[in-house]
């Protein structure tokens, strides 16, 4: 299994020793090092993605299932970086989840290896994803829990009862000062009295508790049977504990014996009645707290009204006006029992929309006005007060008066609240007649408003009807539409507009729209508004009957949707491609005239029959048969345009950003291993040759250099060795394949210089795991799980005891390590692999290393040598329970060629099998000596020999391993 698990590490050996050969070598070695990059996917690889954190995390930590927590402080900068590798270089997006409902992030992306946020919030925080893509295999998405830590000022409030003891003899006051708090993670109180820390029983009349049901976090400080030494300053401290830097808070509350909950009066009653254009003056008086309560005035349901003004609980608005009316709430709070809360139900005099309606006899069922049946006639308007309304009757002018048969109804139960009706019993020719109802406010300065019926053997109900000819309205989208219906009958109701197929309000965001001539204006239609459309009779202003109602259809023409938009073809000298541009939608849905050009001149295009399509075909693609397509195609409403680049070209080069150790450093000057493939070579001719500009930043570019290359396949690495490059500055590189078509797709990234670490230094080479980049060490994709950095500011307290370290090496709280965490969902014998950097050297090493094993079900740690071209090997394996404290192991190895060092840990039995690794070591030459056999070695075949001595914290010369990730 071992050879299949690593050996997509082979990769990272291709074409080291291409450097000290000439580049006419460079491709026979190439390919018989690397003979898997001329067929199949080559070169390609599918995404890997890292997020690392920047910016200002207080921590970042690792549980006990491997799940990353960011921990900020709210207000902070959080910075998240998704490193990635793969071929093609992939795109990263990132998104959220598991945030608040109105954080509109989770509903967007944001394309950047880098995300951040600056002045974060605690609605912001939850799991973020990096996703990265690049079109082979499946997409590589890694997450990360951002914890934002913040703590609110406290609140405390104080509540008092007082009870009957022993049958009224004497009272008991108890007090309660409740403490709240907002804060993430949870707070720790602290109460005192004066400077007195007070604990819970700390006498028979203190108790602190914990309530429950409440929101926040919160502790009460009961005292019972209130003492005379109780009346004192309290105060609640809270805390969480400096996570973040963040600071304790308090707030005081001085106790006495006049301490009361706030009470209040006001000047009007509950319900205040006045006329648009009054100053209104309310008085909000406090007549009881201790502390002096604060006064606050609020309206509702919207803010308060610009012309309005509070001074020391007076509200006063001046020249009030009808949309001022509302509840407005005068509020005293102290803290101190409840808010004491007063509210005014302001009205201000109104009346409008004035209508009326005829009924003609409900208990015969009949739809029109007949001699001898019975015919009501209601009148209602809009007022506020709606009860304070008085409506009159008056018929040809004259005062209706009330009989056993003209009855008077002044609030009808069958209409809207507060309609007047008048109910003519026995209808005669004597009762026709015009007649007017008046409604008014008595003794206000509100004018009336009246509305007119007229009865007579003309007034029949209404019909509807559309007419001829414009049961279809169809009409150009953007432009202007007109439905009409046509009512007939005395009088003429108005006519409700509304959709019917569709479950979407009317184009003007009502449900209904009321037109009183029955023609419905349309301004500026769109596609969307297409649909039929109701018209029917309204049931006031007329006959109170079954509404009468017909349909208008409106269809909206627009130009037509085409794909594609735009599509780049390539293909090779001399081949046949064909273009075809197809209507998507459109009103009509027919191709009426398809016309093609290229690069702006006219084609001849053979006549076919109309269809949703148009095709046009070359036959040999040359230079002069390349360029621009346009497909133009009209449905006679509009054109809607299709766009084909055609060219011979080929496509842009795709830079290899995961080239190991790319930079050989020589004196002042270096020098740079480039390497891409080529992106769909087979579209078009081979690629003969590619043309290499080369500028430093900010300076003029060097003369171009052309690379002459052979039959290319999909996938194939190719190299050039960049020379005599300038140290430390960066310089941009162009690169353009080129054809006998010519110059293809240049492809453009910059080169910046970062101190290679090719090989061992002779002196020790020390990763203490400190960075977040471990000195350049992956973790491998094949394994069951991964290797856990952490240090004893970031492990979880909750973790398994007896088992694992709690402190690096050094011993200090903020020194980072390596481990594997044996809890669930862990099995025995899953693995977890560390892969050192590529070492392009041969000699004689020492690999020392600190590890921990503590634990009863302590598995196995395997150290492992991968050669090139190489099945791994094992040097040493160790196991079982070697005590809480950290060993050091020396394991001498000599590779035979460029080469990595595996750290294999293996799961055991259960739970407490944790194991440690820190301060790994390779030094060029022998081990030292006077070894320490463990318990369980295996040395390497040969003349290697396994030494193992006890730690030592003395004589380590500290220097980070480095990789180039880039």
């Amino acid at each position: 299994m071992l050879p299949g698990l690593f050996g997509v590490w082979l990769l990272f050996f291709a074409g080291y020793e291409a450097s000290a050969l000439k580049m006419e070598t460079i491709w026979v070695l190439f390919l018989s090092l690397v003979p898997v990059y001329t067929r199949g996917q080559g070169a390609y690889a599918p995404s890997q993605a890292q997020i690392i954190h920047a910016g200002q995390a207080c921590v970042v930590k690792e549980d006990n299932i491997s799940e990353r927590v960011y921990t900020i402080r709210e207000g902070d900068t959080l910075v998240l970086q998704c490193l990635v590798t793969g071929h093609p270089r992939p795109q990263v997006r990132w998104t959220k989840t598991a945030g608040s409902a109105s954080d509109k992030f989770q509903e967007t992306s944001v394309f950047n290896e880098t995300f951040r946020i600056e002045k974060i919030q605690r609605l912001q925080g939850g799991r973020y994803y990096c996703k990265a893509e690049n079109g082979v295999g499946s997409p590589a998405i890694k997450s990360i829990r951002v914890d934002v830590q913040y703590l609110d000022e406290p609140l405390l409030t104080v509540h008092q009862t007082i009870s009957d003891v022993r049958g009224s003899f004497y009272q008991e006051k108890t007090v309660f000062l409740r403490c709240t708090i907002n804060s993430n993670p949870p707070a720790r109180f602290i109460w005192k009295r004066g400077l007195e820390t007070l604990s819970h029983s700390q006498d028979n009349g203190v108790d602190i508790y914990e309530p429950l049901y409440t929101q926040g976090e919160t502790k009460v400080l009961k005292l019972k049977n209130l003492r005379p030494q109780d009346y004192a300053s309290y105060t609640c401290q809270v805390s969480v504990r400096n996570v973040c830097g963040i600071p304790d808070k308090s707030i005081t509350f001085e106790l006495t014996n006049t301490t009361a909950p706030p009470a209040l009066k006001l000047s009007v009653n509950e319900t205040l009645v006045v006329n648009p254009g009054d100053n209104v003056t309310i008085q909000c008086s406090l007549t009881g707290g201790d502390p002096l309560p604060q006064v606050i005035w609020s309206h509702s349901p919207s803010p308060m009204p610009h012309n309005s003004l509070v001074q020391k609980g007076k509200l006063t608005i001046w020249g009030i006006r009808v949309e001022d009316s509302g509840y407005y709430n005068c509020t005293a709070i102290n803290n101190v029992g409840n808010p004491a809360k007063k509210t005014v139900n302001l009205l201000v005099r109104s009346m409008r929309n004035a209508t009326f309606q005829i009924t003609p006899d409900v208990i015969k069922e009949s739809e029109t006005i007949q001699l001898g049946q019975d015919l009501k006639l209601s009148c209602h308007v809009d007022a506020v007060p709606q009860e304070k309304v008085f409506y009159f009757w008056y018929k040809n002018g004259k005062l209706v008066k009330f009989s056993d048969r003209l009855v008077g109804i002044r609030n009808d139960p069958e209409l809207p609240s507060v309609t007047s009706s008048l109910e003519i019993i026995d209808l005669r020719f004597t009762d026709y007649g015009t007649y007017l109802c008046v409604a008014s406010f008595q003794g206000a300065p509100i004018p009336d408003l009246s509305v007119e019926v007229n009865i007579s053997s003309e007034t029949v109900p209404p019909t509807i009807m559309v007419p001829k000819g414009q049961s279809a309205v169809t009409v150009r989208e953007g432009s202007r539409a007109e439905l009409q219906c046509e009512v007939r009958g005395k009088p003429k109701p108005p006519i409700i507009w509304s959709r019917v197929d569709k479950e979407a309000p009317m184009p003007s965001g009502a449900a209904t729209v009321e037109t009183s001539d029955g023609r419905l204006h349309l301004e500026s239609v769109t596609r969307e508004m297409s649909g039929t459309y109701k018209c029917q009779t309204a049931r006031y202003n007329g006959f109170n009957i079954r509404p009468r109602e017909a349909l208008v259809q409106l269809n909206v023409q627009f130009p037509p949707v085409v794909e594609p938009v735009s599509l780049d073809i390539r293909q090779a000298l001399g081949r046949r491609v064909t273009f075809r541009c197809t209507m998507l939608k459109g009103s009509p849905m027919k191709v009426a005239t398809a016309v093609w050009r290229i690069n702006g001149s006219l084609l001849t295009v053979p006549p076919v029959e109309q269809q949703e399509h148009s095709e046009y075909k070359v036959d040999n693609v040359s230079r002069e048969t390349s360029g621009n397509y346009e497909c133009s195609i009209s449905n006679d409403v509009g054109v809607a345009t299709c766009l084909f680049q055609v060219s011979a070209k080929a496509y842009n080069p795709e830079f290899y950003y995961d080239t190991p150790n790319p930079i050989r450093k020589q004196s002042k000057n270096y020098s740079y291993i480039l390497q891409w493939t080529q992106k769909d070579p087979d579209a078009v001719d081979p690629v003969l040759s590619y043309r290499l500009d080369l500028q430093q930043l900010n300076h003029r570019p060097l003369p171009p250099k052309y690379i002459p290359v052979k039959k290319i396949e999909k996938g194939m690495l190719l190299e050039h060795i960049l020379t005599d490059l300038k140290v430390p500055h960066s310089y941009e590189v162009r690169l353009t394949p080129l054809t006998r078509f010519g110059a293809g797709d240049m492809a453009t990234r910059i080169i910046r210089y970062i101190e290679p670490l090719s090989s061992p230094n002779p002196i020790d080479n020390t990763c203490h795991f400190e960075d977040e980049k471990i000195c350049g060490y992956m973790q491998d994709t094949t394994d069951n799980f991964d290797w856990i950095r952490q240090s004893s500011l970031t492990y979880d307290p909750k973790r398994t005891a007896n088992t694992g370290p709690t402190l690096d090496l050094s011993g200090t709280q903020e020194g980072y390590y390596m481990f594997i965490e044996a809890s669930k969902p862990r099995v025995k014998g899953d693995k977890a692999r560390l892969i050192s950097p590529v070492y392009n050297i041969t000699a004689k090493f020492c690999v020392s290393y600190y590890y921990h094993m503590y634990g009863k079900h302590i598995g196995f740690l395997n150290l492992w040598v991968h050669v090139k071209n190489k099945q791994p090997t094992l040097a040493l394996s160790l196991s079982g329970n070697r005590g809480n404290t950290w060993q050091q192991a020396h394991v001498p190895i000599n590779p035979a060629g460029p080469f990595q060092i595996i750290f294999e840990g293996v799961c055991g039995t259960g739970f407490e099998g944790d194991i440690g690794l820190d301060d790994v070591t390779l030094k060029r030459g022998e081990c030292p000596r006077k070894p320490i056999v463990p318990n369980k070695a295996v040395a390497l075949p040969g003349n290697s020999a396994l030494t193992l001595q006890k730690s030592s914290l003395c004589g380590l010369l500290p220097f980070f391993l480095y990789v180039l990730l880039r």
